[in-house]
């Protein structure tokens, strides 16, 4: 008979992980549902954990029957189908419902394996977190937790319309909090928000900034060989929208802002072209027409050119192709979408919120804005109709930047916080009540 779990040797170092995503899998595209930067950080974050011998089984919930149970997305990591609840037509509200589900499908997994053969659970968003917990004290193995975003802090901060979080999320982020051996924040901003809004213990929070695939967003051949591919006039001032279509993200404001400088300057309606590449996305999908009737009000509905989501590798021509990203989030936790604008030599505007004043260095790879007033977004806009060549340089100085966040020291960092999760483990084990 295997020995319980508590009494089993404890690694230095994790050899298997057992990620856990819930409510959004890693072979979503980006940009439709729920998926977003979530969705790259765990691609990108589990490729290169591999690459450092590290292997990772990431355990999703299963939303299509056309799907293998078990997909090998890299070498060295497996997406595990979980069966919780419908295929399709399962808002991210009701999820909580179907967490017995999913859980009982990860115990299920590890069942079949030999005891020990995970070495850690790295949960993300807080459903997975609540997964983690129970599996973690199962297996008797440490629970890392990123929260990628937290209710309190969007609460604080909701775009006019937008729903606020639930109650039972903020209940449910506060036991993750408590229960986690490891918590991971994607900037020392968010660091704090978990220690004094959740009163997380300092000691067992790391900063680990998020990363870029710098292989895929790279300048290239440059703005002009990237419209030329887009079919985007080489002359125009191109504001550029990426992400999700919902409050939150605020594309309306960019809308506003691109009204106020075509009713100052009229003669700029022949050289404006505004790409809104995404699709609509939780409170969002209340109004999916919602964007394209406010540029009808606004006048601007020649200007607006709306994209469905796109491959990593067409989303990298949007940046290239942009004279400027504009991102006027009411709540960021990092900000994937900036840095991958500059990482391919396009400056950016966003708001000074959340990781954002991590990822853009004001004044230098871009522009933050205080608040969300269009006028203000109009402002910084009005440089770059100032000055032609300000997207080239600003673009040099964002790619420069950008070549800082790496997904290889992401890994590096995250397997660090692994290290320090399994010693405290293996503390408790030898002193039960340190």
């Amino acid at each position: 008979m295997a020995p319980p779990p508590r009494l089993r040797r404890v690694p230095r170092q994790a050899r298997r992980v057992a990620m856990l995503s819930v409510h959004t899998s890693p072979l979503h595209q980006p940009g439709t549902g729920d998926a977003g930067g979530m969705n790259v950080y765990i691609v990108e974050l589990a490729r290169q954990l591999a690459a450092r011998g590290i292997e990772v089984e990431v355990f999703t919930r299963a939303t299509t029957g056309a799907l293998d149970p078990v997909v090998e997305l890299a070498p060295g990591v497996l997406v595990r189908h979980v069966d919780a609840g419908p295929y399709e037509g399962l808002a991210k509200e009701e999820l909580p419902a179907q967490l017995c589900a999913f859980t009982h499908g990860v115990v299920q997994a590890w069942a079949r394996h030999r005891p020990g053969h995970y070495d850690l659970v790295h949960s993300h968003y807080w459903l997975s977190g609540h997964v983690g917990w129970l599996a973690s004290e199962r297996w008797g193995v440490p629970l890392v937790h990123t929260m990628h975003t937290m209710a309190k802090v969007k609460n604080a901060a909701l775009a006019e319309g937008d729903n606020p979080e639930p109650p039972a999320r903020v209940i449910g982020e506060t036991q993750i909090v408590r229960a986690a051996d490891r918590l991971i924040g994607n900037t020392a901003e968010e660091a704090d928000e978990l220690v004094r809004h959740y009163d997380a213990d300092p000691d067992r929070t790391d900063v680990v900034h998020p990363g870029v695939n710098l292989d895929r967003f790279r300048p290239a051949d440059g703005r002009a060989a990237a419209r030329a591919r887009l079919g985007l006039p080489q002359d125009a001032l191109v504001p550029l929208f990426a992400g999700r279509i919902q409050p939150l993200k605020a594309p309306d404001i960019l809308l506003r802002a691109v009204a106020r400088l075509v009713a100052e300057q009229p003669g700029l309606r022949s050289r404006l072209l505004v790409p809104v590449v995404g699709g609509p996305s939780g409170s969002g999908l209340a109004k999916p027409e919602g964007l394209q009737k406010l540029a009808a009000r606004l006048g601007i509905a020649d200007l607006v050119h709306f994209r469905p989501p796109v491959g990593q590798d067409e989303l990298a021509d949007w940046y290239r192709a942009a004279s400027v990203l504009v991102m006027p989030s009411y709540s960021e936790s990092f900000g994937l979408v900036a840095v991958e604008a500059q990482a391919c030599g396009t400056p950016v505007v966003a708001a000074a919120v959340g990781g954002l004043p991590v990822a853009v260095r004001d004044g230098v790879s871009g522009y933050l804005v205080a608040g969300h007033d269009p006028e203000e977004y109009a402002r910084a806009l009005r440089r770059f109709v100032a000055d032609p060549v300000l997207p080239d340089s600003m673009g040099a100085a964002a790619a420069a930047h950008a070549r800082g966040f790496g997904w290889d020291a992401t890994a590096a960092a995250t397997a660090e916080s692994y290290a320090a999760a399994l010693h405290r483990r293996r503390r408790r084990l030898r002193s039960p009540h340190a």
